[in-house]
């Protein structure tokens, strides 16, 4: 009944009826459904002519009272309007058997709780509250953005939980003790030694695991039950002090004989080394039973990489069908929320033990399903391992100079200040030129028209017009008839700018006051092929393919007395894609030690290898690994920057798999394996689910094709990278006790050692590196060292 009122606001003209819609969009064009419309005619112009002449025939009857270019855009679009106005026309006389009172519904029929608890698992946060509101609910008052949570793991509003109502008491099943004596602690350690397994988790009161400060344990023996043992409270008196509690569970958390399980173990091995507990054992070999320690997140992710979210509470609802205490019915939101160590105990102990119980609950529940789905190894060989790795990395950290950053960022904005003055002045008006909306008025509006522009031509639409995207910028401004420098100098600016407020502020921002080093944390339980992430910051994502971007590896410095090591792999996927596939040529070229990105860039470019560029050489590399994960003749072509056409880049492609035939062979043979099983596997028996292989629609099937490639490509480098890293924590200890791993960056690892060892370290790193899996071409790792990071590649 206020359809009027609807079309008003879409084309914010006051007065658009529904009937004057179809003609309001055959003029102005609709790009979603491909209807082009009348040049320079926007959905405010269009609904003012539809207004004021009533339709688009009357409009055409009336053309010479139009003046200008607007007349003359209307008369040269005349024969595509009458098309796009049957395009848009809505066909009303299609027999349909419905009754639409069929549909009736009653919302308050719905199952309200159930529903809310597939939202919450699927994370459908807008949802939940529509949800409340359809059968009358009220939804829960909004959240303040300054809360955090009290650890990695746990759920905030805007979270998967976000819409957990926090006013209600939570009511807790397990059966939790609080200790808080010497006699009652002794007689519990000597339980979790008799276990011979526990699960064990910390609060504290941060979510960075180097500056925490302990505010209790948690452990549970049998599903259903925990403790929870206080060291920090309001209420000190009436507990033990961290020293206490240290001194008498240290000896049975340290017990290699032990299985220790937890969820985000890596946080609680860093917590717990700070303050003198080593909760690792030593791993190595296949256990008989279960490895020192067992991470359900880890658990999860190996189960299932594709699962959305491996939190806590998360598994708790999909896998026990059971919703945990909210960590905001403790905290509070807001101003008035606090820090774990000013919650009472009987608040923190059921919250705590309710942890450890869920933790130990999901080990059994997902130790079977390793051992059913034949994962075991990798879990146990592999990931528990990497889990203290990873750990020891965090702790490490890596220094950093503030100053040096203050020097980058000062010299960048001031660049960014002059860039900005060529670009307002290069424009036919004043614009901002953080604004792509007014970026894209100056670069595509026609020279007559208001504002006026550039004139130049659109390569290709967004939602909201023309875009201009990086990819739209760099043809603009490689295009030699275009000269006006504008898009290079756009390009140029928002690099800069980018470098400036994503990399220098944050990176200073990340830096820890003590240490003055920055802990990263690098993740093992995020991306679905295996590979680790890393966060706060994201060091992975510092950019080095320009100069300006990998100066700020310059500001990564060792210690006085100790320089960076920097190792990594070369080619390793393509030597695992000749490993993998099995292709003669591939390994034999490998072999004879040739340079797979130069032979390809000597053939691209039909010179003799010696003579490729560095450039040269990286479009090839663009061109061997688009080839190794499906890209199609048209998106080499665009890779390659334009100068090479479709039909040349099909060539391409056609040359390259007849030279290494085997190649097209395994990358067949792994999408039948997705297709066959559903899954695919790397090197190391790592599965990644593939149910976009089977869709009806051939665009996500296609997706799926590519994601399986790539799956077994680049997880199986992930697997390598990953044992390489385990193995260099073991031995480095021993053959060079002072050189500590500090990142690793996709194939690269970094560390510090003592200068008067770097050559020595070096040259053991490498051959640890190059040792760590035997496949059918060599392993080659090139490394160098200096006091910063950027010198030290």
């Amino acid at each position: 009944k206020d359809l009027s009122l609807l079309a008003s606001d879409v084309f914010k003209v006051e007065g658009v009826e529904p009937q004057h819609v179809g003609d309001i969009l055959a003029l102005m064009g609709d790009t979603s459904d491909n209807i082009p419309g009348v040049m320079g005619i926007g959905p405010k112009t269009a609904a003012q002519l539809i207004l004021q002449y009533g339709s688009i025939d009357n409009l055409y009857a009336h053309i010479d009272e139009i003046k200008g270019k607007k007349r003359e855009n209307l008369l040269a679009g005349r024969d595509q309007v009458a098309i796009s106005r049957q395009l848009v026309e809505l066909i009303y006389d299609v027999e349909v058997d419905f009754d639409l009172e069929d549909a009736a519904i009653d919302p308050r029929t719905l199952p309200v709780e159930s529903l809310l608890d597939v939202f919450r698992q699927l994370g459908f946060n807008r949802q939940q509250n529509e949800l409340r509101e359809l059968v009358g609910q009220a939804p829960p008052a909004p959240p303040d953005k300054s809360e955090r949570p009290t650890k990695p793991g746990d759920d905030f509003e805007g979270g998967l939980f976000a819409s957990v109502e926090t006013k209600k008491k939570h009511q807790v099943s397990g059966d939790y003790e609080l200790i808080t004596t010497p006699k009652r602690l002794k007689a519990f350690a000597k339980e979790m030694k008799k276990a011979g397994r526990f699960a064990v988790d910390t609060e504290t009161d941060s979510i960075d695991s180097v500056r925490a400060r302990l505010c209790g344990i948690s452990v549970s023996l049998a599903p259903g039950t925990g403790v929870y043992i206080p060291t920090r409270s309001p209420e000190p008196k009436k507990h033990l002090t961290t020293e206490q509690v240290v001194s008498i569970l240290k000896p049975v958390l340290e017990d290699a004989t032990l299985t220790k399980i937890g969820h985000n173990l890596k946080y609680d091995l860093n917590v717990l080394k700070n303050h003198g507990i080593d909760l690792s054992g030593q791993f190595g070999g296949h256990f008989q039973d279960d490895p020192p320690l067992f991470d359900t997140m880890v658990a999860s992710y190996v189960i299932d990489a594709t699962r959305s979210s491996h939190k806590l509470d998360v598994l708790a609802l999909a896998l026990l069908d059971y919703t945990c205490i909210p960590i905001t019915d403790l905290l509070g939101r807001g101003k008035s929320q606090i820090t774990f160590d000013q919650v009472g105990l009987d608040e923190a102990c059921p919250y705590a033990a309710e942890d450890s119980d869920i933790a130990l609950q999901l080990y059994e529940v997902m130790k079977p399903q390793l051992e059913e789905m034949d994962l075991r190894d990798l879990f146990e060989e592999v990931e528990m391992p990497l889990v203290e790795v990873l750990a020891e990395l965090q702790y490490n950290g890596i220094h950093v100079d503030p100053k040096e950053l203050d020097r980058q960022k000062h010299k960048l904005e001031k660049r960014i200040e002059t860039l900005r003055g060529k670009i307002v002045d290069g424009a036919p008006h004043p614009f901002n030129p953080d604004s792509p909306k007014q970026l894209s008025v100056v670069l595509f509006n026609k020279p007559d028209q208001e504002p006026p522009g550039l004139g130049l031509k659109v390569i290709k639409r967004g939602k909201t017009g023309p875009s201009t995207d990086v990819e739209v910028l760099e043809k603009l401004a490689s295009d030699p008839a275009i000269e006006n420098p504008l898009p290079g100098l756009i390009i140029e600016y928002r690099q800069l700018t980018k470098l400036v407020n994503t990399y220098l502020d944050s990176l200073k921002e990340a830096i820890n006051p003590k240490t003055r080093r920055i802990h990263a944390s690098f993740n093992q339980t995020v991306a679905a092929t295996g590979r680790l992430s890393s966060s706060d910051p994201n060091l992975q994502n510092i950019p080095i393919r320009t100069e300006v971007g990998r100066e700020i590896r310059r500001a990564f410095k060792a210690e006085k007395g100790n320089v960076l090591i920097s190792a990594d792999y070369s080619q390793i996927e393509l030597r695992l894609l000749a490993h993998l596939s099995g292709d003669q040529a591939l390994i034999q070229a490998f072999m004879e030690g040739q340079d797979i990105h130069r032979v390809v860039a000597a053939e691209l470019h039909g010179i003799d290898p010696k003579e490729v560029t560095p450039e040269q050489r990286d479009g090839a590399k663009m061109v061997n690994f688009g080839i190794v994960y499906g890209i199609t003749p048209f998106g080499l072509s665009r890779r390659l920057g334009g100068d090479v056409g479709v039909k040349e880049a099909e060539k391409i492609i056609t040359d390259y798999k007849s030279r290494f035939p085997g190649i097209d062979d395994f990358l067949a043979r792994c999408i039948e394996e997705a297709v066959a099983q559903g899954y695919v596997e790397t090197i190391l028996k790592r599965r990644r689910a593939i149910p976009q292989i089977q869709a009806s629609n051939a665009q996500i099937r296609a997706l799926g094709e590519r994601m399986a490639i790539n799956t077994v490509v680049q997880g199986s480098a992930a697997d390598l990278i990953k044992l390489a890293m385990i193995d260099l924590y073991r031995q480095l200890p021993r053959a060079f006790p002072e050189t500590k791993m500090l990142l690793q960056i996709h194939d690269e690892l970094v560390f510090e050692a003592p200068k008067e060892q770097a050559d020595d370290v070096q040259a053991f790193v490498v051959k640890r590196m190059e040792k760590a899996m035997s496949l059918k071409v060599d392993l080659v790792a090139d490394a160098s060292w200096s006091e910063n990071w950027i010198d030290a590649k």
